[in-house]
């Protein structure tokens, strides 16, 4: 049940309100309880001093035997249990109760006599729970006569008045404002509950059935909402969501049968290319024999040898773009075996070296000592790695400083070898960073734009990753990851 935000709030608003109120109720009650008693007390003090005035007024005209007769007519009204006067010893003197007179006082009022306090309240049986009240009588010069003048007071005037009907007062006013209270309480959960079910939860189920629909890819929803409170803004956000990802969902599509197309082309132009790279190598080989021939048969002094060479050079570079793209088009499978893979490293960097463009470049190997061995084909490793030194070369034609750095790295719970190659040349913008791995994509002026695509593909032949990182103060680093070759574990296929 309180699974549910709306039942969470609903729980906590009734709640809150429903302890607000008892609170309320409480102190308010108890509020009147307390006024209902104190409206007792001030009815019994004004009925003691009625009475004190009476007997002091009969004293005083010497007539002491009315005042018997003045506690017993007072005594007759219907909430004073009893009304007598009583000498301070506790024996009672006179009283609206003829039958106490000579009995010792009840010692609820023998000990409020005793104490500071003017009124208390305790339960006499068999008449409940009294308000009683007292007030010393002085023994003033009109006393003197009959009662002396050592003693300070001669009596005490004591007043019982019963609660009974107060707490029955009490009871109902109470019983009436716990009643109303609980039935303002639940008329107001009744209605918050009514009001957050109307204009939270209804706009909110709203929401997520269209979610719903919207996961199951319909995006031709919307939800129809007028308010300009905050579900509002909600909704609104919501359906202009839905409506941008419809618009996404279209342009996607779109997009997708645009490279779908180009694909189609690219592979057809990809056959008919592989089919040219056949037909124009067997011509590239006779006409490289041929020239090769007629060069042999010429003197070093023959100023058309440098026309031969140059023709032997240019041969060579389209016989290289050929076998590239007849690469790229069908790629050998790689023969993988256990290879250690900072020999690689070192072989590829020595013959890489006799170019002529690594003659200027300081080298930095840094490579971590007991490597696993990685499963590749140590061949197309060579090649992927000669590739990526030539370049590095050729990002610094004034000098640099060529960095290499194995290392060993865990990806969900496999071992693989880092290879880190870093160059100190300009770096690669940006916007050409992004298509450095797309076939065909140069920026020089001899290439083919085969070359890093060819790396990426054997790379990732061989169940592994390949990535560049280039800054302009740093330089580009490619970082090449392959699986670690450990002896027990199952072989990984190989992708094409």
């Amino acid at each position: 049940m309180f699974r549910s935000l709306i039942s969470r709030v609903i729980f906590a608003t009734i709640s809150l309100l429903a302890g607000g109120i008892f609170i309320y109720a409480t102190y308010n009650v108890r509020h009147q309880q307390s006024m209902l008693i104190e409206s007792a007390r001030e009815s019994t003090e004004l009925l003691l001093h009625t009475v004190e005035s009476s007997i002091y007024n009969t004293m005083h005209l010497g007539n002491v035997q009315d005042v018997g007769s003045i506690l017993a007519m007072v005594g007759h009204h219907d909430q004073l249990v009893g009304v007598r006067i009583f000498h301070p010893h506790g024996v009672i003197l006179r009283s609206s109760i003829p039958s106490e007179v000579g009995r010792t006082v009840n010692a609820g009022d023998f000990q409020l006599s005793m104490s500071p306090k003017s009124y208390g309240m305790f339960n006499l049986p068999p008449h409940g729970e009294i308000l009683s009240m007292i007030k010393p009588i002085y023994n003033e010069a009109a006393c003197h006569p009959c009662h002396g003048s050592k003693a300070r007071v001669i009596g005490i005037l004591n007043v019982n008045y019963s609660m009974n009907r107060t707490k029955l007062l009490m009871m109902d006013a109470s019983r009436i404002f716990v009643l109303s209270s609980v039935a303002i309480t639940a008329f107001l959960s009744i209605m918050i509950t009514l009001i957050l079910l109307k204009f939270v939860k209804k706009p909110l189920d709203s929401v997520v059935d269209t979610m719903s629909k919207v996961e199951q890819g319909d995006f031709n929803v919307k939800i129809d909402y007028k308010g300009k409170d905050e579900i509002g803004r909600l909704i609104a956000s919501f359906n202009s969501m839905v409506e941008r990802l419809h618009t996404a969902k279209i342009e996607l599509e779109q997009l997708h049968f645009q490279q779908l197309e180009r694909a189609d082309r690219l592979a057809s132009i990809g056959e008919m290319a592989a089919g040219i790279a056949h037909e124009i190598k067997n011509p590239l080989a006779g006409i490289a024999a041929a020239v090769s021939i007629i060069r042999d048969e010429m003197s070093r002094d023959d100023p058309r040898g440098s026309i031969l060479d140059e023709v032997l050079q240019q041969v060579t570079r389209l016989d290289k773009t050929v076998n590239d793209l007849l690469f790229f088009g069908k790629p050998s499978l790689p023969e993988l075996t256990c290879v250690d893979i900072n020999g690689v490293i070192t072989t590829t960097l020595k013959f890489a070296s006799q170019h002529r463009g690594g003659v200027s470049i300081v080298q930095r190997l840094d490579l971590e000592k007991n490597l696993p061995p990685v499963y590749a084909d140590d061949k197309q490793m060579q090649q992927v790695f000669l590739n990526l030194f030539l370049n590095a070369f050729q990002a610094m034609p004034g000098g640099g400083t060529l960095s290499v750095q194995t290392s060993r790295s865990f990806h969900e719970g496999r071992e693989f070898v880092r290879v880190e190659i870093a160059d100190s040349g300009p770096g690669i913008p940006q916007q050409i960073l992004e298509k450095i791995f797309t076939p065909f994509f140069t920026t020089k002026a001899q290439g083919t734009g085969l070359g890093l695509p060819i790396c990426y593909k054997l790379v990732k032949m061989h169940n592994g990753d390949i990535r560049v990182s280039s800054d302009s103060s740093t330089g580009t680093l490619f970082t090449v990851e392959l699986p670690a070759c450990h002896l027990g574990n199952d072989v990984s296929e190989v992708t094409i």
